[in-house]
């Protein structure tokens, strides 16, 4: 028996609306009804051959083959947006100069820029991971294209918030605190000052009224999660790049959701800068449910300098 052959708006159908939490909403995104939407999902499930999703309360929830399906469907989904960007942009040239956040260097340097230079086989990517200051002022300086950082404060005169991202408390997986029950201060890992992230935890500790102790700094995340790992204490970070050896601890005060920028350093830049920022921005806002995170609205794609 020949397998069947997935049609790929359907596939995109499936996924938008698992993405947006309502297929209703996935109809309105992709100018569909929702009864067209529906029928695609049906004729999925015949394909298929068994249930991809069911009853949840008052909405739906992938079924152990949905699962399955969509992985491969993602994957499906990204090939395709990868070949039409080739075909389209195949004479595209230049070189862009890329400033990332180490909690995004591995997610972005293996997702993103590996399909953007499989795609624009000519363009050069430059790539530098920093600390958020020297990011900013290396993309104000006019000496990085495009800038992913937090949102320390500091605008520049072309920036798009992408969303907002809930910051965490992070430990090794068997930490176990209960920092009101111990009078023992709270060891706390951070990267050297400044640190945005490092001041959010001390007054998150400060005004619960936790006893803390600066138990190890490092200049780099990578020094971070290893001293996290191997139990000398407890960060404030996002699950962005988060560690499969770590985890995230709940019973500790609350923290705030931190932005997260795209800066580039001209209005109008060249069209290799523009196609990454593009490709950057979909995959950061289809990553954004799997760090708890907002997605911007298209109202605030650029913000002046003195916002």
């Amino acid at each position: 028996m020949q397998p069947p052959t997935f049609d790929l708006d359907v596939l995109r159908s499936f996924t938008v609306g698992l993405e947006l939490g309502s297929f209703a909403k996935a109809a309105r995104r992709l100018g569909l009804s929702t009864s067209a939407v529906s029928a695609q999902l049906k004729k999925l499930e015949e394909q298929v051959g068994s249930p991809i999703l069911r009853k949840s309360g008052r909405g739906l929830a992938l079924t152990p083959t949905g699962e399955v399906l969509l992985s491969y469907a993602r994957r499906l989904l990204a090939l395709n947006d990868e070949a039409a960007t080739a075909v389209r942009s195949a004479d595209l040239k230049g070189a862009v100069r890329l400033g990332l956040q180490e909690d995004f260097g591995e997610g972005l340097l293996a997702g993103v820029l590996g399909a953007f230079a499989r795609a624009h086989p000519q363009v050069r990517i430059e790539a530098r991971l920093t600390r958020n200051a020297e990011l900013l002022e290396q993309v104000q300086l006019g000496r990085l294209d495009l800038v992913l950082a937090w949102d320390a404060g500091t605008r520049t005169a072309h920036v798009r918030r992408v969303g907002e991202v809930p910051l965490c408390w992070i430990g090794a997986s068997d930490t176990s605190v209960e920092p009101r029950a111990s009078g023992e201060p709270l060891p706390l890992v951070a990267i050297e000052a400044p640190c945005l992230m490092r001041s959010i935890a001390v007054a998150a500790l400060d005004k619960a009224r936790i006893p803390w102790r600066l138990a190890f700094t490092s200049a780099s995340l990578g020094g971070v999660w290893a001293a996290v790992g191997a139990g000398l204490g407890v960060t404030v970070r996002t699950r962005a790049g988060l560690p499969a050896h770590l985890q995230v601890l709940d019973s500790m005060p609350a923290l705030p959701a931190i932005g997260l920028d795209l800066h580039r350093a001209e209005a109008e830049p060249a069209p290799a800068v523009r196609r990454l920022e593009e490709m950057m921005l979909a995959h950061l806002h289809a990553w954004a449910p799997a760090l708890g995170a907002s997605r911007s609205t298209p109202s605030s794609r650029t913000k002046p300098a003195n916002d």
